[in-house]
């Protein structure tokens, strides 16, 4: 009488033995579906996402629409087509700070800020591009990249500065005091 010895499959085997069991479920659970055949596809909207969405363009009218006085107080959301000086106020003591835009094109702007003895320098080119400049007591920064036309932060201790360029050659300003 001969006796077969089985042998214990080994780490490879099993991998393989699970990977098939899984590719049999997936393949069951993707083939499934509650919609009847006739239902319309769904559009893009009514499916759940996880990934982030594209910027948005600056709006069309915002609401202080191109009124550049409307900054004076330090707190607006204005398009700007063309070069501009805006005065608004500024932190600290001196409280008087200027923007200037130099430049707004199809995706680009650029700008200088002024306030006392702070100086700040932005631009940004492409499509849903912009920055962001803080503007302090004693100096400011800048970060620029990727934006969304949102209305950015108060921050207690900075007036905020964000320039977010448009296709259409507008650029949408936000200045936000604390």
């Amino acid at each position: 009488m001969r006796h077969r010895m089985r042998t214990r499959p080994g780490p490879t085997r099993t991998a393989l033995m699970a990977l098939a069991a899984l590719t049999a479920l997936t393949t069951t659970a993707c083939g499934s579906t509650d919609e009847a055949d006739d239902a319309p596809p769904r559009t893009p909207r009514d499916r759940p996402t996880t990934s982030r969405p594209a910027p948005a363009p600056p709006s069309s009218a915002p609401p202080d629409g191109t009124d550049v006085s409307a900054c004076t107080d330090g707190n607006c959301e204005i398009t700007v087509t063309e070069p501009v000086t805006i005065h608004f106020r500024g932190p600290g003591d001196d409280g008087r700070a200027t923007l200037s835009v130099t430049t707004v094109g199809p995706n680009e702007i650029e700008y200088e800020v002024k306030s006392g003895n702070t100086r700040s320098r932005g631009g940004a080119g492409g499509p849903g591009q912009g920055c962001l400049t803080y503007l302090r007591d004693r100096g400011s920064g800048n970060s620029c990249g990727t934006l969304d036309s949102t209305r950015p932060s108060p921050r207690p201790d900075a007036v905020v500065i964000q320039a977010t360029t448009g296709a259409d050659g507008t650029a949408l300003l936000h200045i936000v005091s604390p």
